[in-house]
């Protein structure tokens, strides 16, 4: 494995600016999670489309939900997690082969193997923070 991934700067303004699909991963209906927050956030102040995935393919902020990134119509942009740094691997593993151009791994999810496959594969990486955070300091 190579070095500690250090986010750059350019991906995460390219990645917050520019409108995308974001298949946002861990979003339910539950309102008591920080997934919807952050989901609506990225579509009503950031103008993206955003796609609920979980495992129980719940619909949520009026969009229709999916268990699996293959299960999605169409191109994904941004693959956004809000899975625990034990599980992620497997949803970037999913990212790489439905072709998706980005990862985007939430605040406290850490995989540097799967960011490093992600990246070998030719997604964009940004890992250990959320777009809420990002998005003021550009």
């Amino acid at each position: 494995m190579s070095n500690q991934h250090v986010n750059d700067q350019a991906i995460v303004r390219r990645l917050l600016t520019t409108p995308a699909r974001w298949a946002v991963v861990g979003l339910s209906a539950n309102p008591h999670r920080v997934a919807p927050s952050i989901a609506r956030y990225l579509r009503d102040d950031l103008g993206m489309e955003i796609i609920p995935v979980s495992l129980r393919a719940e619909d949520a902020l009026g969009e229709k939900g999916y268990a699996r990134l293959d299960e999605i119509p169409g191109q994904i942009d941004v693959v956004n997690c809000f899975v625990n740094s034990q599980k992620v691997g497997d949803i970037v593993d999913q990212a790489i082969a439905v072709g998706a151009k980005a990862i985007w791994m939430q605040l406290g999810v850490i995989d540097e193997r799967a960011a490093e496959r992600a990246k070998e594969a030719g997604l964009e990486v940004v890992m250990d923070t959320c777009p809420k955070i990002e998005y003021p300091l550009l």
